[in-house]
């Protein structure tokens, strides 16, 4: 059980790598990014909170006194890494802000370690070096560094949304830690994401897109959010039961590789002889995280 758990965080990285794919066809319609992603948190919401009010009622109850477990990764956590990307993109090439987010398990690594006593051992820092080192192969950085674009604010913003990404870890970490299942805390992270967001909406954009685009249009919302939002998470957030954070954001670093396939085969993005090294040096990396370390009994 343990060792199929090892597969989420992957899953969970590979379902984070498709946001491209609806990002691009919503941004056609006339989204901006606030709205976009407002629409895809109020959807999760809805969905999650249809399935725990259905099924578990018991998983909506959370004590006030933790009330800031769920502030934190949902502003800090979700909002921060999402605003902190979208601004990195507009000064960045998307391959090298992709890689910029993939540096989270840096934070992880050294922040678990601090808070939860994590063990920081030789192996997770030389496949988390390894599969970095696979992601910028596979983002194609090193083959477009002439002429790449960046600024030094773009780097730092860039490097802000990896932390934040690594403290939604970290919230979720402690919140498990005070018994609170996984749907709970993705409900209320989400719910406080959606709320701040609601201000930022464009909602007659929102409205005319959804009138005017039929059925259709309502599903592919609602697939934006279960694959971008609600599955990810979710498989995220029940590993961190069965394996260390540090570890787990390491599985989840694919992410620019799950990217780099989808653009194969929905925008036919061709990849490079080194971007196709990159894939499969990370995936290598992954495989060697997800063995078992002597005396470990994960």
């Amino acid at each position: 059980m343990k060792k199929l758990m090892l597969l989420l965080p992957v899953l969970s990285g590979v379902l984070w790598g498709s946001a491209g794919v609806f990002v691009r066809d919503l941004t056609a319609m006339g989204m901006d990014d606030y709205t976009l992603l407002s629409s895809r948190m109020m959807t999760a919401v809805a969905v999650i909170f249809a399935g725990i009010f259905l099924f578990q009622r018991k998983l909506l109850k959370i004590r006030l006194k933790d009330l800031w477990i769920f502030v934190g990764g949902g502003t800090l956590g979700m909002l921060g890494l999402s605003f902190c990307y979208n601004i990195a993109i507009g000064q960045l090439t998307l391959s090298l802000a992709a890689v910029l987010l993939s540096l989270s398990p840096v934070f992880v690594l050294v922040l678990a370690a601090f808070l939860f006593g994590e063990k920081v051992t030789s192996r997770k820092v030389i496949c988390m070096v390894v599969a970095l080192t696979g992601c910028a192969l596979a983002s194609g950085v090193l083959e477009s560094a002439s002429g790449m674009k960046w600024t030094v604010p773009g780097i730092l913003i860039g490097g802000l949304g990896a932390f934040c990404y690594a403290l939604y870890s970290i919230f979720t970490k402690v919140a498990m830690e005070r018994g609170y299942h996984a749907f709970t805390i993705i409900l209320y992270c989400i719910a406080v994401a959606a709320l701040v967001l609601l201000p930022f909406t464009d909602w007659a954009c929102l409205g005319r897109i959804l009138s005017g685009g039929g059925v259709g249009i309502w599903v592919y919302l609602l697939f934006h959010a279960l694959c971008t939002s609600v599955l990810p998470y979710v498989f995220y957030t029940v590993s961190l039961n069965y394996v260390e954070a540090g570890k787990a954001s390491i599985l989840a670093a694919c992410e620019p590789v799950a990217a780099m396939v989808f653009g194969i085969l929905f925008f036919r993005e061709m990849p490079t002889a080194l971007s196709l090294v990159g894939l499969f040096v990370t995936v290598a990396a992954l495989v060697v995280l997800g063995l078992p370390e002597k005396g470990e009994n994960e």
